[in-house]
């Protein structure tokens, strides 16, 4: 069935929130306007706070205009998705509560019933009992989990056993918007859709792997949380880590969720563990200061509001990974993340290892090994280079890129994260979701990381806003005779 035939109930607990503004609603009203979702699709926006249909409507409304966008709202679009949304006050922790939704969902025990929890994690387990204890939970219900799962192993694991108590694991949606993105799928795509590149995606032929999520935006009004967290638990443990094994798993059996997942669980369970002497040599942690980005001066970490003026939380952290596999074994994995690094972009790097004997003479640079780029934003593309003859008179050769720009060959508008991932919860489907047992070993391999740091007692390195990173991060790979990607000549690409 597709999606659009599937009528739904869509619960949005916090969605006056941060994420429900700027995310969720702007996500569900596309679905509606380009007809993704059922005519007979209910929205439900859930919170604390007394108020009206109305007053909800109207924020709903204004906030819409800032995340839209004027060309793709109108009014008839606008009206006709308000009619889908519904408010209704009451305590998600607290059963008693519920009845003013029992109601309005009563007799739709046959529809796809999702509860979107916009809310901290503290929280999920006392909402998922809430709900079972007012008799909101079908066998059509899902509920989908934002990320973090946790801040530690332990408390991941009272998460998934709070939840799990409730929900079936197939019933459970752990989401990460990276996954929903069109240039990660395509990953799975160009691996496992053409022979070309099967062979070559292994030790004997990959010299060494880089993924660095970077960005220019500092913590944005969330001082309070992220000084409690850090790039580590922010980006690494969740979101490059996904991306890590997607690019590191073995062909799956089946285009399957359950192989999918099985195969991503197998790269965790294989990343080597780090010692005490691994934690100097192979990362690094920094934290902004005061610096420039595109001309404009921006405040330093610990004048950000909400942060600890002594604070020793990351905002940036480069890792050398590594893989104890067969396919993987000597490999190098760098993986690298940032706030306020000089440019916005999330990327994948496999870089091949050189031609065994040089045949022939070259520009300036020599004989360049092959690369993959797979870039997932700002610009959406999958690039490899090659070496090729220079045109003219003798066997000169000079780097040549064979561009496979996304946006420009998907014709009409494409699906953002949210929306992907949205429709993939009304339908029934994880394989884009986290299973449980994928974040609790994801937080196995990360906490001794955090439990050696803390150990060690080491403050972050110093580095400027608008650059990348500390000076330490480049000698992490130039120690083993390699160098980060250069992102500044291909932002100008």
């Amino acid at each position: 069935m597709k999606t659009a035939d599937i009528p739904f109930d869509m619960v949005v607990v916090g969605a006056t929130g941060d994420l429900g503004r700027r995310k969720l609603l702007p996500a569900l009203y596309f679905l509606h306007k380009y007809g993704k979702i059922s005519p007979d699709g209910r929205i439900f926006a859930i919170s604390r706070r007394e108020g009206s249909r109305e007053g909800f409507l109207a924020r709903a409304g204004e906030s819409a205009r800032g995340h839209i966008g004027e060309a793709e709202l109108t009014d008839e679009d606008w009206g006709s998705f308000a009619e889908r949304l519904h408010f209704v006050t009451l305590s998600a922790t607290e059963a008693e509560t519920y009845a003013p939704l029992n109601d309005l969902l009563a007799g739709g025990e046959e529809r796809a019933r999702v509860f979107y929890l916009a809310t901290s994690p503290r929280l999920y387990v006392d909402i998922s009992r809430a709900i079972a204890e007012a008799g909101l939970v079908t066998d059509q219900t899902r509920i989908v989990l934002e990320k973090p799962i946790g801040t530690d192993l332990a408390s991941a694991a009272a998460i998934n056993a709070g939840v799990g108590a409730v929900f079936d694991e197939r019933q459970i949606f752990r989401i990460d918007h990276y996954l929903g993105k069109e240039t990660v799928q395509n990953l799975m795509a160009v691996r496992f859709g053409n022979i070309l590149f099967e062979p070559m995606w292994r030790a004997e032929k990959v010299d060494h792997v880089q993924i660095t999520v970077a960005e220019t935006l500092g913590v944005e009004g969330r001082g309070g949380y992220y000084d409690q967290s850090g790039a580590l638990r922010d980006m690494i443990q969740n979101h490059i880590l996904q991306l890590l094994c997607l690019t590191a798993m073995e062909p799956p059996a089946h285009l399957d969720q359950d192989d999918i997942r099985e195969e991503k669980i197998k790269v965790l369970r294989a990343l080597r563990p780090f010692t005490m002497e691994d934690l100097g040599k192979k990362t690094v942690r920094g934290q902004y200061r005061l610096g420039a980005i595109a001309g404009e001066t921006v405040p330093g970490y610990l004048e950000e509001p909400d942060v600890d003026e002594d604070s020793s939380t990351e905002t940036f952290v480069a890792l050398k990974a590594e893989i104890d596999n067969w396919r993987w074994a000597g490999v190098p994995f760098y993986l690298r993340t940032g706030k306020r690094m000089g440019h916005r972009v999330s990327e994948i790097v496999i870089q091949l290892k050189p031609v065994p004997h040089q045949l022939f003479e070259s520009r300036a640079g020599g004989i360049q090994p092959n690369r993959l780029v797979i870039r997932l934003q700002p610009d959406e593309f999958i690039k490899m280079s090659l070496m090729t003859k220079v045109p003219g008179a003798g066997m000169v050769l000079q780097r040549s890129d064979l561009d496979l720009n996304l946006a420009s060959r998907r014709g009409g508008r494409a699906f953002q994260a949210y929306e992907r991932l949205l429709l993939d919860v009304i339908r029934g489907v994880t394989t884009l979701f986290m299973h449980r047992t994928e974040v609790e070993a994801a937080w196995r391999w990360v906490e001794p990381i955090l439990d050696g740091w803390r150990q060690l007692g080491d403050r972050p390195r110093s580095y400027s806003a608008g650059t990348w990173g500390p000076p330490k991060s480049i000698g992490l790979v130039e120690r083993d005779g390699r160098s980060w990607y250069e992102h500044i000549v291909e932002a100008g690409r």
